[in-house]
């Protein structure tokens, strides 16, 4: 009556998905760690190139199926951030989604998080007098706002976070204004 060998098979299934969403977890983890530590020595104008290899080889191991966690979105998101984040700061050059390799919604989430990062460097830049890197953020930023208001964006996290580039934009531009009132720059 009952299939028993169906059911051994459907119990082999579930574990082999668990088993695999658990290693997803644990690679998204390690990357999303790898990233914080990759902004933290930017921060610190001690950036790490060792890091950078290290979360490119993560990545490629980070299976495309993210087995109901949301983990490897969010650890791709953190990816494309620490990484523009060390190429725009040490090589003033913004990576492709392509060069990246990932898809363009982590990207473009990614870049989102990314206006965060450089707020806050513009803050500590101006701290330490140095403005020219202020004014370079803001019209970097001005430049990526300009291409995400070409998107018709509806509502979800995009817009959400498309709307985090407009209030770290204004910060950026009142720090920018008050080095160029002062004559600082």
């Amino acid at each position: 009556m009952i299939d028993k060998k169906m059911f051994a098979t459907i119990r082999k299934d579930m574990l082999a998905f668990t088993e695999k969403r658990e290693e997803v977890i644990a690679k998204s983890r390690d990357i999303i760690a790898l990233s914080k530590q990759i902004i933290g020595s930017v921060h610190r104008n001690a950036p790490n190139k060792a890091l950078i290899t290290e979360i490119k080889t993560k990545l490629k191991s980070l299976p495309n199926h993210d087995y109901d966690t949301g983990m490897a979105r969010v650890a791709r998101q953190e990816y494309v951030e620490a990484i523009c984040f060390y190429e725009f700061t040490v090589n003033h050059k913004l990576p492709s989604y392509k060069q990246l390799g990932v898809d363009a919604d982590s990207y473009l989430l990614g870049l989102c998080d990314l206006t965060g990062e450089l707020m806050r460097k513009s803050v500590n830049s101006a701290i330490n007098k140095d403005f020219a890197t202020v004014l370079r953020i803001k019209e970097f930023v001005t430049d990526l706002y300009d291409e995400f208001m070409k998107f018709d964006l509806r509502n979800g996290e995009l817009r959400k976070k498309f709307d985090e580039i407009k209030w770290n934009l204004k910060k950026i531009e009142d720090i920018a204004y008050d080095i160029k009132m002062k004559g600082l720059a």
